[in-house]
């Protein structure tokens, strides 16, 4: 089954178009990307899919639910994870991830935060304000909320920005463990092609709004006569192929 499915996705902003009927589907467990320059739709694309921008064409239906018309009942099996979108400064890690449990109804939200901390190996900063963590501290938190619900459907806007590499390979092994575990759907949008070639099944190339290619990262990789896929990424951001 279709754990997205989109169909003739656009939006524009006037004369501008940032993403231009794009269509796609990502099964059920898998872990799909959004690749392309900035610019290219990625984020419109995401933001389109939470329901927080209206498409100007197009349907979205995720976990079997028409996005325009039931997105609440898919919203609720759903989340999100940016390490641009801030959480409340003043409130502590775990008022954090109450407020957010709260609102998913997560049953046994206490014995859930602990969980995660463990999980994500922030257990010393649970009482500590959200505004004094590190980078790569508000980065776990931030998975944390995203995970808190044992979500279904995951998208994750650039998930390993800003991180060393070692957060980030930690990080990126805590999302194939949590995949492997639940049988979660992850969507991501990135720029950096080694978590791409780790994590991803397929891999969707974007441009000007447009999906240009897609693959898995091997098959993109042979198609365009490259070893590694930033060389492809290169390729199509620059128009070259």
């Amino acid at each position: 089954m279709a754990a997205i499915r989109v169909e003739g996705l656009s939006k524009r902003y006037g004369p501008v178009t940032a993403v231009a009927g794009i269509s796609f589907t990502v099964a059920a467990g898998e872990i799909v990307a959004l690749l392309g320059a900035n610019g290219a739709g990625k984020t419109t694309t995401l933001a389109m899919l939470l329901g927080l921008v209206v498409p100007s064409a197009g349907r979205i239906e995720i976990l079997g639910h028409d996005m325009a018309r039931d997105r609440f009942a898919a919203l609720a099996r759903m989340n999100f994870a940016s390490p641009y979108v801030a959480l409340p400064a003043r409130l502590s890690v775990a008022e954090n991830l109450r407020v957010y449990g709260h609102l998913y109804g997560v049953p046994r939200l206490e014995r859930r935060i602990r969980e995660l901390a463990g999980e994500l190996d922030f257990v010393p900063l649970l009482d500590r304000p959200a505004g004094t963590l590190s980078a790569g501290q508000k980065t776990r938190l931030a998975l944390a909320k995203a995970l808190i619900n044992h979500p279904a459907v995951l998208l994750l806007d650039e998930p390993t920005a800003s991180l060393d590499p070692d957060t980030a390979d930690r990080l990126r092994g805590w999302l194939a463990a949590y995949r492997a575990a639940s049988g979660c759907t992850i969507l991501l949008a990135s720029h950096n092609m080694t978590e791409v070639e780790r994590l991803c099944d397929e891999v969707l190339m974007l441009r000007e709004g447009a999906i240009v290619a897609r693959g898995s990262p091997e098959e993109l990789c042979a198609r365009f006569g490259r070893e590694r896929l930033e060389a492809v990424f290169l390729d199509i951001a620059r128009g070259v192929a």
